[in-house]
């Protein structure tokens, strides 16, 4: 797995996980920010442009990042992050290791296993992968996730880049993921966030994953779609950070 770094190493260290099918670049601006003050890791997921193998599974990347902190960080971090797939990654390593962070936030995690969508991603990405690298496709996807416009290039870049398997790898493994009952071993203060606007399933995802953590607490953000939190208002995010972990404003 490859890592882009910010800010100060001596700091206290921030873990941020992208979502599927993005990259570092989701959380970017949350790292410019952040960095005056810590020390911001943001992992190239397995399977995405930037990364160094192709995605096996979200317990494989879990296992991963957990072994990464274990190696460099002495088995801990201050705050770890992460959105949709990314999210999923993030409970999969507090249910493995309940100590690794203080604080957690988990944006847009779906819990709750879609198998209709599950066979039909296969077939879907089959007939549509050859599409991708057409600009004009791209665009069209681009402007169905609801990602503001000046992310266009960073996005169309690297979804060019990821395999017609790595995305159906990632994509079967996002609508199959279940929380794991040991999540509600985490000693992680945890934030849980989901948009008003998205889909009921991820409300009630949500819902259960507050459900589980006995020291969580769930945010529903007025107006907002799937994944539009992080990736389109950076400063309202470290906003949020600022009011679970008690912080004075970075």
């Amino acid at each position: 797995m490859n890592f882009k770094e910010y800010g100060d190493s001596n700091n206290e260290t921030i873990i941020l996980l992208h979502g599927g099918g993005l990259s570092w670049w989701n959380f970017k601006d949350e790292a410019e920010i952040l960095k005056n003050k810590f020390h911001v890791i943001i992992p190239i997921l397995d399977g995405h442009s930037g990364s160094d193998r192709d995605f096996t599974s979200i317990e494989d990347n879990a296992q991963e990042i957990i072994e990464y902190i274990i190696k460099n960080f002495n088995g801990h971090v201050y705050l770890i992050g992460g959105l949709s797939l990314g999210g999923q990654i993030l409970l999969e390593i507090l249910s493995r290791k309940n100590d690794i962070c203080d604080f957690a936030i988990i944006e847009s995690a779906l819990t709750i296993p879609m198998k209709a969508t599950q066979k039909m991603i296969k077939p879907a990405f089959s007939m549509s992968y050859g599409l991708i690298s057409q600009k004009w496709f791209s665009k069209m996807q681009f402007n169905s996730l609801g990602i503001r416009k000046d992310l266009f290039e960073d996005y169309y870049r690297d979804t060019c880049k990821i395999s017609k398997d790595n995305i159906i790898a990632f994509m079967e493994a996002n609508s199959k993921y279940e929380i794991k009952d040991t999540i509600q071993d985490t000693k992680a203060r945890t934030l849980v966030i989901v948009g008003e606007k998205e889909r009921t399933i991820m409300k009630k995802s949500a819902n259960i994953i507050n459900q589980k953590i006995k020291t969580s607490r769930i945010e529903i953000m007025p107006n907002y779609s799937h994944g539009e939190l992080s990736i389109n208002n950076p400063e309202h995010y470290i906003a949020l950070i600022n009011a679970l972990t008690g912080q004075s404003e970075i």
